[in-house]
């Protein structure tokens, strides 16, 4: 059976539970805000599938990418809805065209971050957008599969480490399947990010009433959220910023009315500015198992990795817009018919460049120095989330006279 005793180990792909038959495997939220799995000793016959489907027991060999390029969807209304260049739209509407189905991350109800799936081009907006937080797979490996055994094209598309436990998950290859994966930096905590939600509509609510001598008691509730974009770009792809879109009442004008009119609000905010942005642009609260990820390289075994198409500006400038770019690395020779067949510019670029602008694609980064500090201040409570990340990230004079002397050492050393 599957036993967690170091936390890098498991990177929450869900493969474990999903495999066993007799659903001995639950997935569990810890102090951190990430699942886990649990087995139930009582019911659990160790029969081992659990350990056989895990992708960090067993990891792929890294594989190299068949082809690389800049993509850009020529459909500039899709591109700037997507949060780069827009290439996954036209392979998700390529495949449900061909009467097959989507696997993506999107938000439910409580703008938690799941799997799920669509079989219709007007269920594709919710997949559309990075969602930077570790999304719960859920029964969709076993839908997957079950779409495949009746002969439907899926396409499925997920972390590296998701993409990995579903291919160990399915046991053998399926013509009838693409995978579609990213250059992933890694995957912030959901308990952090639906306490910041909460923290930001308490916020919000704050602020209407600021001034007002009398508020109707419908005004005194929660702004209720109508969307949110992780990279929003009003002012353009690589300044893009945190928008979260929300209906708050107000009191009409001159108004002795106890009730409020819902109104449509807009909270933007520039990235480096966002108080879960910032601590996850730091690698403060990523899941462990991402500061050792055991499917960078290649490993995930996906047919296509896309990754936003950063250093343009340096080397294809002329194809720069602003208006959002992908890398896309063809890994198999499906990946690269799917691509073939969709319209899209395409401008070359080595894989060397991709690497130099997406490390994260060979190397995992490393927990913020400060990442215990941080979750200790998170679980005692009494502070709130940006206060606790003011402390967190703020740069002390001892920090600057480490850094100095950490880089002049290192200097030495290669000098010699």
């Amino acid at each position: 059976m599957v036993v967690i005793t170091n936390k890098q180990d498991c990177c929450g792909c869900h493969a474990c539970a999903s495999v066993c038959a007799r659903h001995s495997i639950t997935m569990q939220e810890d102090n951190e805000g990430f699942l886990y799995p649990k087995v139930d000793t009582s019911t659990c016959t160790d029969c081992g599938l659990c350990e056989k489907v895990c992708p960090v027991i067993h990891q792929a060999a890294p594989v190299a990418p068949q082809a690389t390029y800049i993509a850009i969807n020529r459909d500039e209304e899709m591109r700037l809805q997507s949060s780069s260049g827009g290439i996954f739209t036209l392979l998700a509407e390529q495949v449900i065209t061909e009467g097959g189905v989507v696997f993506g991350a999107r938000f439910n109800e409580d703008w938690s971050v799941i799997h799920a799936w669509t079989d219709t081009v007007e269920g594709l907006a919710a997949f559309r957008g990075s969602k930077y937080v570790q999304s719960r797979i859920g029964d969709t490996y076993s839908e997957a599969r079950a779409f495949l055994q009746q002969g439907r094209k899926v396409l499925f598309s997920g972390t590296p480490c998701q993409i990995a436990g579903l291919k160990n998950f399915l046991c053998k290859e399926y013509n009838n399947l693409l995978t579609v994966d990213f250059i992933c930096h890694g995957v912030p905590s959901p308990g952090v990010w639906q306490r910041y939600l909460r923290e930001l509509r308490e916020e919000l609510r704050a602020e209407r009433s600021v001034g007002k001598n009398t508020v109707p008691s419908s005004m005194d509730e929660l702004p209720v959220i109508t969307g949110i974009s992780f990279r929003d770009k009003t002012n353009g792809w690589k300044k893009f910023g945190f928008r979260l879109r929300y209906a708050a009442s107000e009191a009409a004008p001159n108004s002795v009315s106890s009730s409020a009119n819902k109104v449509e609000k807009e909270f933007l905010q520039p990235f480096p500015h966002n108080p879960f942005m910032r601590g996850f642009l730091a690698d403060v609260y990523l899941r462990p198992s991402c500061y050792a990820c055991s499917a960078k390289s290649g490993k995930s075994g996906s047919d296509i990795t896309i990754a936003d198409a950063w250093g343009i500006d340096c080397f294809a400038v002329e194809h720069d817009d602003d208006k959002g770019a992908c890398y896309v690395l063809e890994n198999t020779s499906k990946g690269t018919n799917y691509m073939h067949q969709s319209p899209f510019e395409q401008h070359a670029v080595d894989l060397d460049a991709i690497k130099h602008y997406n490390s994260a694609y060979v190397s995992s980064v490393k927990p913020h120095f400060r990442r215990a500090k941080f979750f200790r201040f998170y679980n005692r409570g009494g502070c709130s989330l940006k206060d606790i990340l003011r402390s967190i990230l703020r740069v002390t004079y001892w920090d600057r006279i480490k850094w100095s002397f950490w880089r002049r050492f290192n200097r030495i050393l290669k000098r010699n």
